[in-house]
């Protein structure tokens, strides 16, 4: 019993230091597991992934969509190392996957993927597809990777804590494990899976915005989203935010920045983005001019794939 005790209190002491506040947001996540350590994770994923997608022919096989893709995430990549500057270091890269899925991503680490099946069946305009690799970029620049991997590791070890727990009063716990984890799914997983979508969503609105892009034009993306998708699944058990609540608040946002958007198109200078994000900091002005293209700092080279 003595032995037993004592794991729960080490397990209990872990769980309560495995949080720590996002910079940019200001709230509290759970980071068990490092930003470091989900980009190396996902370094090592996406390079498989690639390399099986080119040995399937199904990699970067439309060059102008490739261009497209990578002239659009470019200037987002510049904002995003403004609104944090460690992320100067990250190795991006972003390639188009051949496949009928609507989806695109971006893993801890910047590593991109934009799928064909988003660009046939959305057809974004270059404002919208900004929209989308804004929200995309902005959940690895806000941890959202590495939070979802702790939050897993956190309810695992929780679990584990129930079991002791009950070990120690003479209760039985380990049969009740799979409807345990079901449970903790649902009432601690999915709720921050929604901020952490609300994160991304006025984050990369921003970081589009600041880019030069129509900030209008997350409105008019999720639009097309719903009708190709025929509506969306119940607020309170979903990992997004209603479809009506997302473009009700996307609506107000966009025109928000509406003024720094045009700002930036008539190349004037706008205030800090850390600044915007920490609203409680001085304002500080800064002039929005991206740097030559050579020096950008996203992998402009696909994979090399032999055509029958």
């Amino acid at each position: 019993m003595k032995a037993a005790l004592h794991a729960l209190v080490i397990l209990a002491t872990g769980l309560a230091s495995g949080c720590a506040t996002n910079k940019i947001t200001g709230r509290s996540q759970a980071m068990i597991v490092s930003d470091e350590s989900a980009a190396q994770q996902s370094a090592e994923a996406y390079t498989q992934l690639i390399s099986e997608s080119a040995q399937k022919r199904a990699l970067d096989d439309d060059s102008y969509q490739l261009s497209r893709v990578q002239s659009i995430t470019k200037p987002l990549i510049l904002q995003a190392i403004k609104a944090r500057p460690d992320v100067q270091n990250w190795k991006w890269e972003v390639h188009v996957l051949k496949s009928g899925e609507v989806n695109a991503w971006c893993m801890a680490g910047g590593k991109m993927a934009v799928y064909t099946g988003l660009l046939q069946k959305i057809q974004p305009t270059d404002d919208e597809l900004a929209a989308i690799m804004g929200h995309e970029i902005s959940h690895a620049l806000l941890s959202h990777q590495a939070e979802k991997l702790s939050r897993a590791q956190m309810q695992r070890a929780g679990l584990t804590a129930g079991v002791l727990a009950g070990a120690i009063f003479g209760v039985n716990l380990g049969s009740i494990a799979s409807v345990a984890d079901s449970v903790a799914t649902v009432g601690l997983q999915l709720p921050n899976s929604r901020d952490a979508e609300s994160e991304a969503d006025t984050v990369g609105i921003e970081l589009a915005a600041r880019a030069g892009f129509n900030p209008e034009a997350s409105v008019t993306l999720w639009e097309k989203m719903i009708k190709v998708g025929g509506g969306g699944a119940p607020e309170w058990l979903s990992t997004h935010p209603n479809p009506e609540s997302r473009i009700a608040a996307m609506k107000v946002k966009s025109k928000q920045l509406m003024p720094v958007y045009e700002a930036v198109k008539r190349g004037e200078p706008v205030p800090d983005i850390q600044t915007t994000l920490r609203p409680k900091q001085a304002p500080t002005a800064q002039t929005n001019t991206a740097p030559a293209a050579k020096n950008l700092p996203i992998q402009a080279t696909s994979v090399k794939t032999t055509q029958n």
